[in-house]
C-alpha cells in the first residue's frame, strides 16, 4: 500500500469513528429523552407518537422539528431543554433512521440494506419518500420496500395506472365525530376504555387517543385519496406505482 493510500484510509477512519460515535450518543439521548413509549418506539418504532424510521425525513427537517417542536402536538421544542451536543447527536441518530447516513453505516434506510432497482421503478422508489414534497409524499402515510409509516393499511394491491390510483376507493376511512366536529378518520382500535385513530384533516395524520363517550364513528367518508397527491403529476406516479409493483408482495 503506498503512502497516499495508507493516509487516505487513516482520513477515512478518522472521519468515520467519530461519525459513528455521534449517532451512538445520540441513540442514547433518543432513549432517554425520546422513546418513553407515550411518545416514540425503541429505534424510532411505533409508540404513541407515529414512528420516526425509514419516513424518508432529511437532516434539514429533523433539525427544525427537534429544535423547535411541533405547535398543538405532544411533539415539544428540544432547543433549549438539551445541550447543543445532545442536540446534534440525537439529529444524527435520526438522520441515520432515515438513510441520511449511508456513508456510515452502507445501508438503506432504517438499516435495511438498500434495494436495487433500475429504471422508473428507481425513480419512483426516490419519488415515494421526496423530502423537497414534505408530508405531501406517499411515505408520509404508506410503507413499501421498508420505507415510510404504515398509517394506512399495507398495500394489498398496486393500482393499474395513474388514473387508477387517483380513483381509488377509500372504504376503510371512517367518519369520527368528536366534540361536535366531524374528520375523516383511519380507526386503529376501539376498545372498552379507549378509541385510537389517526385524524385525516391534516398532513401528516395525527394520532389521536380519545374516551368511547366522546367519540362517534360511523363507516365511510367524503375524503379521498386524490386529495393527498397533489404534489405528483401522472408521470410520477406512474413511476411510483412502478416502484410499488417490484416491492409490494401480495
Amino acid at each position: 500500500m503506498t503512502r497516499a493510500l495508507l493516509l487516505f484510509a487513516f482520513a477515512a477512519l478518522a472521519a468515520f469513528s467519530p461519525a459513528q460515535d455521534l449517532v451512538k450518543q445520540g441513540e442514547a439521548v433518543f432513549s432517554k429523552s425520546c422513546a418513553t413509549g407515550y411518545c416514540h418506539g425503541a429505534k424510532g418504532t411505533n409508540g404513541g407518537a407515529p414512528r420516526l424510521a425509514a419516513r424518508g425525513f432529511d437532516q434539514a427537517f429533523i433539525a427544525n422539528t427537534v429544535q423547535r417542536g411541533i405547535p398543538s402536538t405532544a411533539m415539544p421544542a428540544f432547543g433549549t431543554t438539551l445541550s447543543r451536543a445532545d442536540l446534534n447527536a440525537v439529529v444524527a441518530y435520526v438522520a441515520s433512521l432515515n438513510g441520511v447516513t449511508n456513508l456510515i453505516t452502507n445501508s438503506g434506510p432504517g438499516g435495511a440494506p438498500a434495494v436495487k432497482l433500475s429504471g422508473d421503478a428507481a425513480r419512483g422508489r426516490d419519488l415515494f419518500s421526496d423530502a423537497v414534497r414534505s408530508f405531501g409524499r406517499c411515505s408520509t402515510c404508506h410503507e413499501a420496500g421498508g420505507i415510510g409509516i404504515a398509517v394506512a393499511t399495507p398495500i394489498a394491491k398496486v393500482p393499474a395506472d395513474a388514473a387508477a390510483l387517483k380513483a381509488l376507493s377509500t372504504s376503510q376511512v371512517s367518519t369520527v365525530t368528536l366534540g361536535g366536529e366531524s374528520m375523516p378518520a383511519l380507526l386503529v382500535s376501539k376498545k372498552a376504555n379507549t378509541v385510537v385513530f389517526y385524524d385525516l384533516t391534516s398532513v401528516p395524520p395525527v394520532l389521536r387517543t380519545e374516551s368511547p363517550s366522546a367519540v362517534q364513528t360511523r363507516d365511510g367518508s367524503p375524503w379521498r385519496h386524490a386529495s393527498v397527491i397533489g404534489a405528483y403529476n401522472d408521470a410520477e406516479l406512474s413511476a411510483i406505482l412502478s416502484y410499488l409493483r417490484a416491492v409490494v408482495k401480495p
